[in-house]
């Protein structure tokens, strides 16, 4: 699935921050730096964080989606990922219009659920060439393919890390609304029997949830 250019940025109560249509501009023409902030406060619940390959990230309660790389988890936070969007990548110019015209944007008021998965691939998958890459992604896993067939359920931003020195390459964000949950874990596991997946030394599932009003 291509990259959703909204923000993931909510209010403290669960509700879509003040600077929606600031940053929905911005991120159109320029990266938009996120922190994932872990700690005791934030707008979404971590309902559970499982390990699926490599280490897993330590627990804590709540999570804090941030624009501009700020945390307002500060030093209390038990950990901190920061990812930024970008150009799109490996996608033609087709499936780039077929992605817009079937995508929706985060903050949907229905969607109350979300994922956090944090991925790092193998050495291998950063050597070979972008038309190397372009194969696995798409020629042989059908990524985009298969991303397609969960919209406009299940909203996706992502987020790329590599490059700011972070942990993990990728922080991909879904949120989507609780009749989708069953969409969701099932684009993962699609996705995590691809061809692609075996170039992951390192992947964390975080689901989370907006607590009731």
């Amino acid at each position: 699935m291509n990259v959703d250019e909204n923000h993931a940025t909510r209010s403290p109560d669960g509700s879509p921050g003040d600077t929606q249509l600031q940053s929905t501009q911005r991120a159109a023409t320029a990266p938009l730096l996120v922190s994932f902030a872990a700690g005791s406060i934030g707008a979404w619940r971590i309902d559970r964080t499982t390990p699926v390959a490599g280490d897993s990230l330590a627990g804590a309660p709540r999570l804090n989606a941030i624009e501009s790389g700020n945390s307002m988890n500060g030093s209390t936070a038990a950990w901190t990922l920061r990812g930024s969007t970008s150009d799109t990548r490996y996608t033609t110019r087709s499936e780039v219009e077929q992605l817009a015209s079937r995508q929706e944007g985060l903050n949907r008021p229905s969607a109350t659920r979300a994922a956090l998965i944090p991925i790092r691939k193998r050495d291998a998958w950063r050597t070979m060439a972008q038309d190397e890459r372009r194969a696995v992604f798409e020629e042989q896993s059908r990524h985009i393919a298969i991303g397609l067939r969960y919209l406009p359920g299940v909203a996706r931003r992502l987020h790329h890390s590599r490059e700011l020195g972070e942990a993990f390459d990728f922080l991909t964000w879904f949120e989507y609304p609780p009749e989708a949950s069953g969409l969701s874990e099932d684009l993962v596991r699609t996705l995590r029997a691809t061809p692609e997946w075996r170039f992951v030394d390192r992947e964390v599932g975080i689901r989370l949830s907006l607590p009731s009003p």
